[in-house]
């Protein structure tokens, strides 16, 4: 996400922050929250309230604690003034609207970090907004390899040429050095997935590589190890090609952060958001 529009969405999201004036306790109304994350219509965003009720329930905590029923007085155009329904949200409430929306959409992207983090710090935003970024490329390269596995075992039958192909295709994309070699000079251990540790524009040319030879398997009906294995190192060598036009070597780039470390801190996270963030009848 572009750093002007983290800045914009953060300037935006910031307005809308509500307080309690005697305790002082965050809080915002699903009517505002409505309007910034793009929902046209108040019935459609009731049902991705319905949905985070349930997600709130699942968690183990009492939906009544973060999903407040309120009534409020709104001008209209006329001047005039009438009474309309509105939801007062914790912190937790608003994550998890958040998660049930469209993360490809700027403003649902940026409110699951917003939300989830206990201080609205703009720098602090942007670091958990990479961060989310790359477990979701993390998540989205294992499925392509699972679908590339998959149909490896479809063709030829057997679960050994996958590891084969997939390691023909790491040579590729790291100019020659094997997975055994990058592991070896990041300091990675051996029997943990090459994946957890690689920043987010390797993870995701190496999912794009997965793509495009899983679409040409299908397209082309490759049916022998050599096609396919051929098939992927080509693959992984075209994106080697496009990423050297921009002078970057996948083998170069330093590693990155336990993905399975920042999963989990991720998860803690939303627990103790959870938990800080329970509307309680002193702040009604």
């Amino acid at each position: 996400m572009e750093k002007e529009t983290i800045v914009r969405l953060h300037s935006n999201f910031e307005e809308i922050l509500q307080k309690e004036t005697e305790t002082g306790a965050e809080f915002w109304f699903a009517r505002d929250l409505q309007e910034l994350l793009g929902y046209s219509k108040w019935d459609n965003f009731i049902k991705v309230i319905d949905k985070a009720k349930t997600s709130c329930k699942t968690s183990g905590y009492e939906p009544r604690d973060h999903f407040l029923d309120v009534r409020k007085m709104v001008s209209l155009g006329s001047g005039a003034k009438r009474e309309i329904e509105d939801i007062a949200l914790t912190r937790y409430a608003c994550y998890l609207i958040a998660q049930n929306g469209d993360v490809s959409k700027d403003p649902i992207a940026f409110a699951q970090t917003y939300f989830a983090v206990q201080t609205r710090k703009q720098e602090i935003i942007e670091k958990r907004l990479a961060e989310v970024e790359r477990l979701s490329a993390r998540k989205k390269l294992t499925l392509s390899e699972k679908e590339l596995s998959g149909l490896i075992f479809e063709k030829l039958g057997n679960n050994q040429s996958f590891g084969r192909i997939r390691s023909k295709g790491d040579k590729a994309l790291f100019g020659g050095l094997s997975t055994k070699d990058i592991k070896n000079r990041f300091d990675i251990p051996q029997s943990r997935a090459l994946a957890d540790f690689l920043p987010t524009i390797t993870i995701k040319a190496k999912d794009f590589a997965n793509e495009i030879t899983n679409f040409n398997i299908n397209r082309d009906q490759l049916d022998t190890e050599r096609a396919i294995s051929q098939e992927h190192v080509k693959n992984n060598t075209d994106v080697r090609s496009l990423l050297a036009q921009r002078d970057i070597k996948p083998e170069n780039l330093p590693p990155a952060e336990d993905a399975k470390k920042i999963e989990r801190r991720l998860v803690a996270e939303e627990k103790k958001l959870a938990k800080q963030n329970k509307m309680t009848d002193e702040t009604r």
